[in-house]
């Protein structure tokens, strides 16, 4: 007698088209994705609903987020294994939303650090001009997660926080319909490559909406303006190449070549014994001009046949919105929400 195959666990992630997609996002967030895809159900979605929290000029938004499927496919995501999808195009996440925000509760929204962190960048007191989107977004994030019955959900340490607001939702409608309506999800972290910083603000993440273009590597970015943001670079006071918190500039462009090139850090140091900085950005700039040049040329081929993008949307929407209705059903049944007939 044989023994069943394990049943395959179901991974959602995705990312905000609110900007390019960035080195970053491709170490941290993608490539996992890509390398999950055989042993796993896995969804992956671009967060435009999410973008518009801050506000954003309609003709880039749609440019990022075509963009953004087209950075996926390059980097590795094949749309025959896993399911890509627009969120925007399944109108069940909004839907979805609404019920779970009637069971959210203020005091544990207002408890999450990351509207603490935006909205003290708005400035205004009392609420005044921050988007209420920006308060509320997490339950829209619970929506996305719960609608697919995920078990795992690839975050940062940033999002971590999020996902343990969807666990609570997801048990607290369990118990109150007696039943189980959602699968309780676990964040899953990588450890290797997850944090890759500024490369003007080491102590900080890359991130893709820095004012400064020269702290972030894109994925669409040309050969050239890799080699001179890594040499503009921030390191450290000294001369000496280690792998020390300390040393957070020259800590952070090991951290990049160790995550593309799987080395160590200890091999790495060992291999810069006696050279200096600008040896050490060169090596670099080459690494990642190596891991995003053909990321870039093939997105630029994705994108000239807009017709097949479009084709390859709607498919992912029906798949997604296939599973999505049926969820979304099953909640509002419970909640008692008759069915039009």
């Amino acid at each position: 007698m044989t023994t069943p195959a394990p049943a395959k666990k179901t991974v959602l992630s995705a990312a905000t088209p609110s900007n390019l997609l960035t080195l970053g996002n491709y170490l941290g967030a993608i490539r996992n994705w890509v390398a999950m895809a055989d042993e796993n159900d896995c969804l992956f979605m671009m967060a435009d609903q999410h973008a518009i929290t801050v506000r954003q000029d309609p003709r880039e938004l749609r440019k990022r987020t075509y963009v953004a499927l087209a950075n996926y496919i390059a980097a590795g995501l094949d749309p025959e294994k896993v399911v890509l999808f627009v969120q925007s195009h399944v109108a069940e996440h909004a839907q979805l939303t609404w019920l779970l925000m009637c069971h959210a509760y203020m005091g544990e929204l207002s408890r999450m650090t990351q509207f603490k962190d935006k909205s003290g960048q708005k400035g205004g007191s009392e609420g005044q001009k921050i988007p209420a989107g920006l308060f509320t977004y997490p339950v829209l994030m619970a929506a996305d997660i719960l609608l697919y019955q995920a078990h795992l959900v690839p975050v940062g340490e940033d999002q971590k926080q999020h996902i343990e607001l969807t666990r609570d939702l997801a048990i607290r409608m369990n118990n109150l319909y007696g039943t189980k309506l959602f699968t309780v999800p676990d964040p899953m972290i990588p450890k290797v490559g997850a944090r890759i910083m500024s490369l003007q603000n080491p102590t900080a993440k890359m991130s893709k909406s820095d004012a400064d273009t020269n702290a972030t590597i894109y994925l669409t970015d040309g050969d050239d303006a890799i080699r001179r943001k890594l040499k503009r670079a921030v390191t450290d006071s000294g001369s000496e190449i280690t792998w020390s918190d300390d040393k957070p500039g020259v800590k952070n462009l090991l951290s990049i070549q160790s995550a593309i090139t799987g080395k160590t850090g200890d091999e790495l140091v060992a291999s810069y014994t006696g050279k200096m900085y600008g040896h050490l950005k060169a090596d670099t700039a080459e690494i990642v001009v190596s891991a995003v040049s053909p990321i870039r040329k093939r997105t630029e081929e994705l994108l000239a046949d807009r017709g097949e993008l479009d084709r390859l949307l709607k498919r992912g929407a029906d798949k997604a919105r296939e599973r999505a209705a049926k969820t979304l059903r099953t909640v509002e049944d419970a909640v008692g929400f008759i069915r039009a007939t």
